[in-house]
């Protein structure tokens, strides 16, 4: 009875098999080529997210048949395509793009970030969706006036993919993907009129939203009809796949960016320290709540180092060079590329080095950028734990759990405890995006055992413990901040 998760990221696209005991049977992968037209520009064509996201499906079901699908993918991105012919207007414009941070700083200007927040749990940044559908409607041609005649449709990647599958019989997303668009109100469960109308986006072009555990339908590509009975944002769906379903469970998923959760139960939780109220999943009809830190550059900061300076071949040839690091020297990097995410949220920040002497070189170029993972997590982490001891709900808050690719490297998860001053657990299965989603289809097909069950599978591969003593990891975040601090003055 296996279940085919489909993990559509930002910078590839992966389709796996699990069996009934979520072991993994078959897995392909595909990357896609991003694209840059302009300074903080980041777009994908969403014809690649497709083909990517058919052929890898298409090869991992050569090595069996599938019971459900579950779907999790990148979040924020956003496509318009016309509903005739299912072809996007306009490339997608990816979550990591800054091209409408003036049109964000223009609406705050007017006092509308109050409103803003109190709907949607998010802030006025151009990473959030309704920017991005505004700017394409206002600049490709003609796109407003089929907007408004009901001839287009909108979607993060998770609706367009849907749309494929089902061959544009199904126009439907999940609560935690439509959270994200800054068009939802996560409070009353239902696209925002006033949003549509700050933002402009007709209402026409929006999908229904369902829960995550829901049927969106079949698709019939792969021979025998398979239904789709999951979808969750990525970070949502690594929430799951990590089992945090009790308030004060935390973790945190390293792939591209750095995105670190908090169950806040049937709380929102305010945030007081500029983090993000958001759905951490919506099941059988009843929403639970999280605290949600962006983090824009975390494994990229690695793909930099490999495709921007050269001093590595591959992803995995980091630790192995961090570990011969002087030391005594102390670089720092701040990997603000496209901007710094929370809890700074400063757009026009850009990416910048401290404490070069003439023997810093490669080696203490790739512990800086591991390091710099570890110190963007405990800025999360602060401020998480300021918001929830704020909240007044008690629950405990320790340990930490994490996923993703860099999880793999020891010697980056021995510095995020060391950083944090505070365990970290990782589980035999990193990839915990795909896992959830595939939990989520395969208990709603009644594959698989309810939350209780499907938490009291979770192990324990590895626990990372503090080694660094408190005066030095302070002395070491103190650093840290300054290092920020001089970056954002910079920009």
């Amino acid at each position: 009875m296996p279940i085919l998760a489909i993990d559509q990221g930002t910078t590839s696209s992966r389709a796996i098999l699990f069996d009934a005991d979520l072991k993994v049977l078959a897995t392909a992968q595909q990357e896609f080529p991003q694209h840059f037209p302009s300074s903080g520009w980041v777009e994908h064509d969403a014809g690649d997210l497709w083909q990517t996201t058919l052929a890898t499906c298409r090869e991992v079901l050569e090595q069996g048949s599938a019971e459900a699908i579950g779907i999790t993918n990148q979040r924020e991105t956003l496509v318009i395509w016309d509903r005739e012919t299912g072809e996007p207007i306009h490339r997608a414009i990816v979550w990591q793009d800054r091209r409408t941070a003036d049109m964000c700083e223009d609406l705050r200007a007017g006092g509308h970030e109050a409103e803003v927040t109190e709907r949607t749990g998010l802030l006025l940044d151009p990473y959030f969706s309704a920017t991005k559908a505004k700017w394409l409607l206002d600049r490709v041609p003609g796109a407003r006036d089929k907007a408004e005649a009901g001839k287009l449709a909108l979607g993060t990647v998770d609706c367009f993919l849907i749309w494929r599958l089902t061959e544009g019989r199904v126009h439907a997303t999940d609560a935690t993907n439509a959270a994200r668009t800054m068009l939802y109100n996560i409070g009353t469960g239902a696209w925002d009129e006033d949003l549509c109308r700050l933002f402009d986006v007709p209402m026409a072009l929006l999908p229904e939203v369902r829960d995550c555990n829901a049927e969106f339908g079949e698709t019939r590509l792969f021979g025998a009809p398979i239904p789709i009975l999951g979808v969750a944002g990525d970070q949502q769906a690594a929430t799951i796949g990590q089992a945090c379903f009790k308030p004060g469970m935390m973790k945190s998923t390293y792939g591209t960016g750095c995105f670190a959760l908090m169950n806040t139960g049937e709380t929102r939780v305010a945030s007081q320290n500029r983090l993000l109220t958001t759905i951490a999943y919506r099941l059988d009809g009843r929403v639970t709540y999280a605290l949600e830190g962006s983090i824009f550059i975390a494994g990229a900061v690695v793909q930099w180092l490999r495709d921007g300076l050269g001093i590595i071949e591959r992803a995995d040839q980091t630790q192995a060079l961090a570990e011969k690091a002087d030391p005594e020297q102390r670089v720092i990097i701040v990997p603000a590329f496209t901007g710094l995410g929370a809890p700074y949220w400063r757009p026009e920040a850009r990416g910048a080095v401290f404490g070069l002497t003439r023997n810093s070189g490669p080696a203490e170029f790739a512990r800086a950028a591991l390091e710099s993972v570890a110190f963007q997590t405990r800025d999360l982490a602060e401020a998480m734990r300021g918001d929830w001891a704020a909240s007044g709900v008690e629950a405990e808050v320790g340990v930490l759990r994490v996923d993703g690719g860099m999880s793999a490297s020891d010697y980056a998860m021995q510095a995020l405890a060391d950083i944090l001053g505070a365990p970290v657990d990782r589980p035999p299965v990193l990839e915990t995006t795909a896992l959830g989603a595939a939990w989520l289809a395969g208990h709603k097909a009644g594959l698989l055992p309810g939350v209780e069950g499907f938490a009291a599978r979770w192990a324990l591969e590895r626990r990372f413990e503090p080694e660094m003593n408190n005066a030095a990891r302070e002395v070491r975040y103190d650093a840290w901040r300054r290092a920020v601090a001089a970056a954002i003055a910079a920009g």
